[in-house]
C-alpha cells in the first residue's frame, strides 16, 4: 500500500495538519464571538456613564482655577446646633459626580492576527518535519545517500530543530510557569524535532538494521522522556507527543524473547515521569492518559504463562504505588484536596489499577503471588482512601472487585453450577494453578474485617454524606458477599451449620453497629449509614436461616427478614427500613417467578398440608404483619409493595393448592376442569369480600384495587370457564351424585358468595358495580337450577340422551318457582333487587313459555305449563296491588259549615 515508512508519516502529518486546522477555525470563531460581546459590552457601559450636559455657568465655573478651601470660623453654640445648610449641599454636589469609565477592554485578536500569529506557525513545523521526510525520501529515490548517511543527516535535523526550539525560547524569554501561548514558535520547532528524532531512531533499527533492539528501545525510550520534559517548557503538545511515543516505544521494538521485567520496570519510569509533569502542570488528562495506556498494557501481557505473573503483579502495584503519591488530591504529593468530596481523577486511578490487579487474579487461576498482589492493592486504597477522602470511590470499586474474585473462585470449583444441556462449560475446573482454598480463607476473612471494622470507623472519622455512604455500603457488601462466595464454594450451597453460625454472628456484628451509630447520631432516622447497617444485620440473618434449612426455606427466609424489617422500621423510624422490607418482598415474588413450587420437586402429594403451604403461607402471613407495621407510620410506596405482595401470596397460595389437591400434585398440569374452576372461582369471590371489609377499616388503595381485581377475576372465569369451558352442558363431563356434587360446588356456592358480594359493596361502591354482581350471583342460581334438573333426568353426563316434554315443562315450573321466591324474600325484607330479579326470571320463563314451550311441548305439558305460568302471573299481579303498592282511599271532602 505504502512503498516506504515516509508515504506511511507523510499521510499521518498531513491528517494532523487536518486536524489543527480545523481546530483553528473553531478556536477563531470562539475568539470572533467574545470580541463582539465584549465590544458590546464596552459601548453599553460607556453609554449609562456619559454625565449630563452642563449649563454655560457650571462650564463657566469649571474653566476658573480650583480656590483653596477655606475654613469657616467656629460658630456660637447656638448657631451650632443648627443644621448646616452648605453641607448638605456639597454632600449632594459629591454624590451627584457621576462615575468614573471604565477601563477599556482587552485586545481580542481578529482573523487577521490569529491567522499570522497561529495557523501559520503550526502549519510551518509540520511543514517543517514534512520537509525532512521528504528530503531524506528524496535522497533514497535518487540514491544519493546511503542508509547510514541518511540516519545521519536525520539525527542533525532532528538536533537542528530541537536547538531552533531552545534558542528562540530563550530569545523569547518564555517562562516555564507562566501561561503559554496558544501557538508559540518554540514549540512547534521542540515538537517538530522530537518527531523527526523518533522517526530517526525507529528507522535505525526497523529499516537498516543499524541499532539492536536493546538500543533501539533505550534511544526511543530517551527521546520520549525527554519530549515530556520539554513539555515543561514547551506546553501540553509536547506532553501528549511524549506520552503516544512512550508508551508505543515497547510495541514498535519487538524481540522474540520478551523481559517483562525490563519492560515494566521502563512503563514504571515513563509513569512516574507522566504523573510527575501532570501533578506540577496540573493536567489531568495527561493523567488519565497515562493511566489508560499503563491498563492497557495489562491485556496483552496476561496471555503469557504463569511463571511470568510476577512482572505483571510489580506493574499494577507500581503504577498504583505512583498514582497514589502524585495524582490522589491530599494525599502524600498529590494535588490539594477539595475537603471531605470524592474526586473522580483520584479514586479513578486507584480503581484502574485494582482492576489490572484482578484481571490477573482471573487469569491465573487465583495463583497465590497475584491473589497476594490483589490484597495488597486492596489494603492499600482502604489506607489511602483512609487518608484522602477524594480517594472514596477506590473503595467502592474495591468491594466490587474483590466479590468478582472470590465469586469466580467459587464458580471455577463447581462445575456442576455452570452446566448446560451440552456439559460444563469448557475451561472451567480446578487446574494446577488454582489458588489454593487456605490462602483465600485468610485473604477472605482480612478482607471482611479490614471493610468492616474500617467502614465502621470512618463514620467517626468523615462527615459528608457521600463518603460515610460509601465506607457504609463497603463494609456491609463485603463481608456479606465473600461469605455467599465462601458458602458456595465450601459447602457447594447444601445445609451447613458454621457457615450458619458465621451469618448470625455478623448480624449480630451489625445490629451493634446500627445501634452505637443510632446513639451517636442526633437524627439516626436520616442517616442512611445507619439504614445500610441495619440493611447488613437483616440480610445476614436471612443468610443464616438459608444456610441453615433447606434451598426451599430462603423464600421463607427472605420473607422473615422482611417482616422483621418492618418491625425494625416501627422500633427505629429510619425511612430505608421501610424500602428494605419492600425490596425484599419483591425479591421473594421474582423468586416465585423462577420456580412457583419453591421446593421444586420436594412439594409433597398430601393435600394442602405440603411445602406449598410453609413455601405460601408462612410469606403471606409475613406480608401481612408487615404491612401491619408499616401503616403505623403512614400510607407510602413501600407499604403499598407489602400490601400488594401479601395479596399476591394469598391468591397464589389458593390457587396452588387448589392445583395441587384436583391434580394429584402436579401444579404444572396444562389443563384445568370444573372443580378447580368452580374451587378457583368460590376462593376469589371469598377473598373478594375479605377484601371489601378491609379496605372499609384500612382504607388503603391497594386493598381497593385488589378486591376489583379479584372480582373482575371471579366474573371473567365464571363467564368463561363455568358458563363456557367447563360448562357440562356442552362438553363431556361427570357431575357425581344427586344433590351432593359438582354442581353444588360450581354454581350454587359461587352464586351465593356472589350475592354477599354484592352485599358488601352495597352502599359503598356505585349501585351499577352491585347490581352487575348480583347479575352475575342471579345468572349462576338459575344456571344451578338448570343443571340439576338436567343432572335428574340425565345423570351425572349431563350431555347425554334427548330432553324430553317433561323436562321442559319441569323447567319451565322450576324457573317459575325460582321467581316467586325470589318475589317473596324481595316481599319479605323488602328488597326491590330480589323482587327485580324475580321480574327478570319470570320474564324469561314467559319467553320461554312462547318461543320454546309452545313449539316443543304437546298435550297435557303444553296446557299445564301455560296454565301455571298464568296463575303465578295473577297472583303476581294481585300481590302488588294488595300489598306492594295498595291504593289509599282518598280523605272525605269537608262540609261547607264545617
Amino acid at each position: 500500500m505504502f512503498d516506504s515508512p515516509f508515504d506511511f508519516l507523510t499521510l499521518v502529518i498531513a491528517i494532523v495538519a487536518i486536524i489543527f486546522a480545523r481546530k483553528a477555525l473553531g478556536q477563531n470563531a470562539v475568539l470572533q464571538r467574545r470580541l463582539d460581546a465584549i465590544e458590546a459590552a464596552g459601548v453599553a457601559a460607556a453609554r449609562t456613564a456619559v454625565p449630563p450636559p452642563l449649563t454655560p455657568l457650571q462650564e463657566f465655573e469649571h474653566t476658573l482655577p480650583a480656590a483653596p478651601p477655606i475654613v469657616p470660623p467656629p460658630l456660637p453654640e447656638a448657631a451650632a446646633s443648627e443644621p448646616d445648610v452648605h453641607a448638605e449641599a456639597a454632600t449632594e454636589a459629591a454624590s451627584a459626580t457621576p462615575p468614573p469609565l471604565p477601563a477599556p477592554p482587552q485586545h481580542a485578536p481578529g482573523f487577521e492576527e490569529t491567522l499570522g500569529t497561529r495557523w501559520v506557525v503550526w502549519i510551518g513545523g509540520l511543514t517543517l518535519a514534512l520537509g525532512g521526510f521528504f528530503m531524506v525520501r528524496y535522497s533514497i529515490e535518487a540514491g544519493l545517500l546511503g542508509p547510514g548517511v541518511r540516519t545521519m543527516l536525520g539525527g542533525l535535523f532532528a538536533l537542528a530543530l530541537l536547538g531552533a526550539g531552545e534558542w528562540t525560547r530563550r530569545k523569547e524569554s518564555i517562562s516555564s510557569i507562566a501561561a503559554l501561548p496558544v501557538a508559540n514558535i518554540p514549540a512547534i520547532l521542540t515538537a517538530a524535532g522530537t518527531a523527526v528524532a523518533f522517526a530517526t531512531v525507529y528507522a535505525a533499527y526497523a529499516l537498516y538494521d543499524f541499532l539492536a533492539p536493546a538500543t533501539a528501545f533505550i534511544l526511543l525510550g530517551m527521546v520520549a522522556l525527554g519530549t515530556l520534559a520539554a513539555a515543561l517548557l514547551h506546553g501540553p503538545a509536547l506532553a501528549g507527543l511524549g506520552i503516544v511515543g512512550a508508551f508505543v516505544t515497547p510495541i514498535l521494538v519487538s524481540s522474540d524473547k520478551p523481559d517483562f521485567w525490563s519492560l515494566y520496570i521502563y512503563l514504571a519510569i515513563v509513569t512516574a515521569a507522566a504523573f510527575g509533569l501532570a501533578r506540577i502542570r496540573l493536567w489531568r488528562w495527561l493523567a488519565v492518559t497515562t493511566i489508560a495506556f499503563a491498563l492497557l498494557w495489562t491485556f496483552p501481557c496476561l496471555q503469557c504463562g504463569p511463571e511470568m505473573i510476577a512482572p505483571h503483579v510489580f506493574h499494577v502495584i507500581a503504577g498504583f504505588v505512583l498514582a497514589a503519591l502524585l495524582v490522589v488530591c491530599g494525599f502524600m504529593f498529590g494535588p490539594d484536596g477539595d475537603g471531605e468530596e470524592i474526586e473522580p481523577i483520584s479514586s479513578g486511578s486507584l480503581a484502574a489499577y485494582l482492576f489490572g490487579a484482578m484481571l490477573i487474579v482471573l487469569n491465573s487461576a487465583h495463583a497465590d503471588i497475584a491473589m497476594i498482589g490483589f490484597a495488597l492493592l486492596t489494603a492499600g486504597s482502604l489506607v489511602v482512601a483512609w487518608r484522602a477522602p477524594a480517594a472514596a470511590g477506590a473503595i467502592a470499586a474495591a468491594s466490587v472487585f474483590v466479590f468478582i474474585v472470590f465469586g469466580e473462585w467459587a464458580i471455577r470449583r463447581n462445575v456442576d453450577m455452570l452446566v448446560l444441556p451440552g456439559g460444563a462449560i469448557p475451561g472451567i475446573g480446578p487446574s494446577a494453578t488454582d489458588g489454593s482454598v487456605s490462602l483465600h480463607l485468610v485473604t477472605a476473612a482480612l478482607f471482611a474485617a479490614a471493610f468492616g471494622i474500617a467502614g465502621f470507623l470512618a463514620q467517626l472519622r468523615f462527615a459528608t454524606t457521600k463518603i460515610t455512604v460509601t465506607w457504609a455500603a463497603a463494609a456491609v457488601f463485603t463481608p456479606v458477599a465473600l461469605l455467599v462466595a465462601l458458602y458456595a464454594r465450601i459447602a457447594h450451597l447444601d445445609r451447613s451449620i458454621p457457615f450458619a453460625i458465621l451469618a448470625v454472628l455478623l448480624a449480630a456484628a451489625y445490629a451493634a453497629a446500627t445501634e452505637a451509630l443510632t446513639r451517636r447520631g442526633e437524627r439516626p432516622e436520616l442517616s442512611p449509614s445507619i439504614a445500610l447497617s441495619a440493611t447488613g444485620a437483616l440480610a445476614s440473618l436471612a443468610l443464616a436461616l438459608t444456610f441453615a434449612l433447606d434451598k426451599g426455606w430462603l423464600t421463607i427466609a427472605l420473607a422473615l427478614v422482611s417482616m422483621g424489617a418492618a418491625w425494625l422500621s416501627v422500633q427505629r423510624p429510619i425511612p430505608f427500613l421501610r424500602w428494605l422490607a419492600a425490596i425484599l418482598a419483591g425479591i421473594v415474588v421474582l423468586r416465585i417467578g423462577y420456580e412457583p413450587r419453591i421446593a421444586g420437586d420436594a412439594v409433597g402429594t398430601t393435600p394442602i398440608f405440603n411445602w406449598l403451604l410453609w413455601g405460601y403461607g408462612v410469606p403471606a402471613l409475613s406480608f401481612w404483619a408487615g404491612s401491619h407495621f408499616l401503616r403505623r407510620d403512614g400510607d407510602d410506596v413501600p407499604l403499598r409493595m407489602v400490601e400488594s405482595a401479601a395479596i399476591l401470596f394469598t391468591v397464589l397460595l389458593a390457587f396452588m393448592e387448589i392445583r395441587h389437591a384436583v391434580n394429584a400434585g402436579d401444579v404444572y398440569r396444562e389443563s384445568a376442569g370444573l372443580t378447580e374452576v368452580a374451587l378457583q372461582v368460590g376462593v376469589t369471590l371469598a377473598m373478594a369480600i375479605g377484601l371489601e371489609r378491609l379496605r372499609l377499616r384500612s382504607g388503603s388503595i391497594v386493598h381497593n384495587v385488589g378486591a376489583v381485581l379479584l372480582t373482575a377475576f371471579a366474573g371473567l372465569a365464571s363467564l368463561f370457564g363455568l358458563l363456557g369451558l367447563e360448562n357440562p352442558m356442552l362438553w363431556w363431563q361427570d357431575v357425581g351424585g344427586s344433590f351432593f356434587n359438582l354442581l353444588l360446588l360450581g354454581y350454587a356456592l359461587p352464586a351465593v358468595l356472589a350475592l354477599l358480594l354484592s352485599y358488601a359493596v352495597a352502599g359503598h361502591r356505585p349501585a351499577a358495580y352491585a347490581n352487575t354482581i348480583a347479575a352475575g350471583a342471579l345468572v349462576l342460581a338459575l344456571a344451578y337450577v338448570t343443571f340439576e334438573i338436567r343432572r335428574l333426568y340425565h345423570g351425572p353426563v349431563l350431555t347425554r340422551g334427548e330432553t324430553t316434554g317433561a323436562e321442559q315443562y319441569t323447567y319451565s315450573i322450576a324457573w317459575l318457582m325460582f321467581g316467586v321466591v325470589l318475589l317473596g324474600i324481595g316481599i319479605v325484607v323488602n328488597s326491590q333487587r330480589a323482587r327485580l330479579a324475580s321480574a327478570a326470571v319470570i320474564g324469561l320463563t314467559i319467553l320461554k313459555a312462547f318461543l320454546v314451550d309452545m313449539s316443543t311441548l304437546t298435550g297435557v305439558y303444553r296446557a299445564l305449563s301455560f296454565m301455571c305460568l298464568g296463575i303465578v302471573l295473577v297472583a303476581i299481579g294481585w300481590l302488588y296491588q294488595r300489598i306492594l303498592f295498595r291504593r289509599r282511599a282518598a280523605p272525605p271532602v269537608p262540609q261547607a259549615g264545617a
